[in-house]
């Protein structure tokens, strides 16, 4: 009911507000927390009102009489007609205002001498599950694993990997105009979980290099038709033509694109099928893989279309991704244009996401091993490293790869990743909704691992868009949960560095399976974080007996908050760099000069004006005086080694065959 205003008038006055100051109906209403510093004069009086100390016949009185005068008391120093709440303590009061804007009601307030935080008084839901029936435990045993979609769930009992997105969703559920381009095969558009979360797309496979369409498998090359066709590989494929299929398998069509892209956003609390884990966010499908894997010149063509990057005869991208998901790959060193293609990427402010590989312990392969890029390596529910995961330093996280114990004739897989699929076994079945399950189609693999760290980064975008893939890597890894060191059979012992020998499964170390275990809900929640610290380096590629140039002046603060100490450190010289030049105490900006090629690593802590701080590390590639750059990043790198002269006249006749190297989706 809207009371007359000569009642609001009244009201007016009793609280010091001026008329024309009273709020217009209908205006927008910014809620907050305010809390008072303890020796402020109106958290002293409230601290003897609510005591009862105070000489006052009514003590209910006495609080409101003391509420009155600090609302009028903040109000009048803000410039702002407030309206006051409900107590938290005697220290901290909702207030509200009516025609401002939260941020700056807070950006006010917080600039009182007598407060000391202002915080929004966000209202919170019920935490209530998805209604997607795969989501769910205790979901028959075919088709749906009995354990339902458990790596989203937070982490309990013996499921120690989960990535706990349900209290990242209680933050964001994302938006849709973030967007997770995922280069595959492809989607399945006819899917009933993908209905709304993917846009049109565009088809990279080129042709093959006697012109014809065989690993396209479509008829035609690059054009916007982002469909998955199939990739199955038959016995006559690899016998009749073996140029392009003499290195694959017979197999069935996996609908490997389908599968990721229904991880990172599946349509979620819809009644059917999965869950996603980025919620609200949309997809992108690039196609880059069809019969029998994918080559380099497509793969790099559509991550620079994905990030808003021209591509000739290509239109240009009007939904540039925030994120890339490349559950692909092979082995090898980060060599060729990756390095170029992959800094382009990054430049343009779209952070990429790669599976580390299923070689079983092996090295990680390109192009999750290329500088900048975030790696990812696959757990068993547990927390150990899964048996087919690869290992590394350049793996940045880990997360969920699903895994198959106890198995045996007629039982099921006990913890795999459910997702989205279609019953075509070569080519598609039209409107087909099927989905992994725990005995036919079982997923695992580092492919489903990465997608997940995908829509994560995605939410991270969501909560705050001024995020750069930098960031998004070193809150991904700050916030992540230590591996575990116990719960494994006996005899299970630690992940070693990646040789000739495979590792099954092993408990994980920084040094072999990255940071630690992904947190979905932690790395939104440092998403919004007052200060996210941010280093840029200058040049970009560094030489060695050359200047490097370090900042922290693109660091990320709240509105209206300004930085106020910085702190430098050099982690590890690697040999090349003994300290800092000149002074750093509380500068922006630091340089080193590094004696030779290597590496080096700083870290920097940022506080604002307000107390908050944030830090962040950087490892930065050295080169040598006389050759090629280096880089800086959190992921690492390589160099393409000496290529024997006897095997020149070999490779030139791969080169002229084709300048392009084939990958394969990330399989178990």
């Amino acid at each position: 009911m809207r009371l007359p205003l000569p009642i609001l008038a009244a009201v007016a006055a009793a609280l010091s507000w001026p008329l024309a100051a009273l709020p217009a109906a209908g205006a927008t209403q910014a809620r907050v927390i305010v809390t008072f510093k303890a020796d402020a004069p109106l958290a002293r009086r409230m601290a003897l009102d609510a005591g009862g100390t105070r000489e006052t016949p009514d003590a209910g009185a006495a609080v409101a009489q003391a509420s009155a005068e600090r609302v009028s008391a903040l109000g009048r120093r803000a410039g702002v007609a407030l309206r006051a709440g409900g107590h938290v303590s005697e220290r901290s009061q909702v207030f509200f205002a009516r025609g401002v804007s939260a941020a700056r009601l807070i950006a006010r307030l917080a600039a009182d001498n007598e407060v000391e935080s202002v915080v929004i008084d966000r209202k919170r839901y019920r935490l209530a599950a998805p209604n997607d029936p795969l989501y769910a435990a205790g979901q028959p045993a075919n088709p749906g694993p009995a354990v339902g979609q458990w790596y989203l769930r937070a982490p309990a009992g013996a499921v120690k990997s989960a990535i706990n997105a349900e209290a990242a969703w209680d933050v964001t559920l994302g938006k849709s105009n973030v967007i997770v381009a995922v280069l595959d095969t492809g989607v399945r558009f006819d899917h009933a979980d993908l209905a709304g979360k993917l846009l049109p797309g565009y088809d990279f496979v080129a042709a093959d290099s006697d012109g014809s369409f065989s690993t396209a498998n479509d008829g035609n090359g690059r054009d916007a038709d982002a469909s998955d066709p199939g990739d199955w590989v038959t016995a006559a494929d690899i016998s009749g033509d073996p140029d392009n299929f003499g290195t694959c398998s017979e197999e069935s069509s996996s609908w490997h694109g389908t599968q990721t892209a229904s991880i990172v956003a599946a349509a979620t609390d819809n009644g059917i099928g999965m869950a996603g884990v980025g919620r609200n966010v949309r997809v992108l499908p690039l196609r880059v893989l069809g019969k029998c894997g994918g080559y380099d010149s497509d793969i790099q063509a559509a991550m620079r279309w994905a990030a808003g990057l021209s591509v000739p005869g290509v239109a240009a991208n009007a939904n540039k991704a925030a994120v890339i998901n490349l559950s692909l790959g092979s082995e090898g060193a980060c060599d060729g244009n990756y390095p170029e293609v992959i800094a382009d990427v990054l430049a343009a402010g779209t952070a990429i996401v790669a599976s580390a590989g299923n070689s079983a312990g092996h090295a990680v392969g390109t192009p999750a091993n290329c500088a900048g890029v975030i790696a990812v390596g696959a757990l068993r529910h547990i927390g150990t490293k899964v048996g087919f995961s690869d290992v590394g330093p350049q793996i940045a996280i880990s997360a969920p790869g699903g895994n198959c114990v106890n198995i045996a004739v007629n039982e099921p897989c006990l913890y795999p990743i459910t997702t989205a699929l279609n019953s075509g076994v070569t080519t598609p079945v039209a409107g087909s909704s099927i989905y992994s399950d725990s005995f036919s189609n079982v997923a695992v693999g580092t492919s489903f691992s990465a997608p997940m760290v995908a829509g994560v980064a995605a939410l991270m975008r969501s909560a705050r868009p001024a995020l750069l893939p930098g960031d998004l890597r070193s809150l991904l890894q700050a916030t992540a949960r230590p591996f575990p060191t116990t719960g494994a059979e006996a005899g299970t012992s630690a992940c070693q560095a990646p040789s000739s020998v495979e590792q099954l499964e092993c408990y994980c170390t920084t040094s072999t399976c990255g940071a630690g275990m992904l947190d979905a809900a932690a790395a939104v929640q440092a998403a919004l974080a007052p200060v996210v610290a941010r280093i840029t380096v200058s040049p970009a590629d560094p030489l060695a007996g050359d200047p490097v140039a370090l900042s922290a002046a693109g660091s990320v603060l709240l509105s209206g908050r300004t930085i106020a100490a910085v702190k430098w450190t050099l982690t590890n010289g690697g040999g090349i760099v003994d300290g800092f030049v000149g002074g750093i105490d509380n500068a922006l900006a630091a340089s080193v000069v590094p004696t030779g090629d290597g590496s080096f690593a700083v870290s920097v802590t940022v506080t604002d004006d307000q107390g908050s701080s944030a830090s962040t590390a950087l490892t930065v590639t050295v080169g040598s005086a006389g050759g090629g750059g280096g880089s800086s990043s959190g992921g690492g790198g390589g160099a393409m080694g000496l290529v024997w002269l006897a095997l020149l006249a070999a490779a030139a006749v791969a080169v002229a065959r084709s300048n392009r190297r084939r990958f394969s989706p990330r399989r178990a």
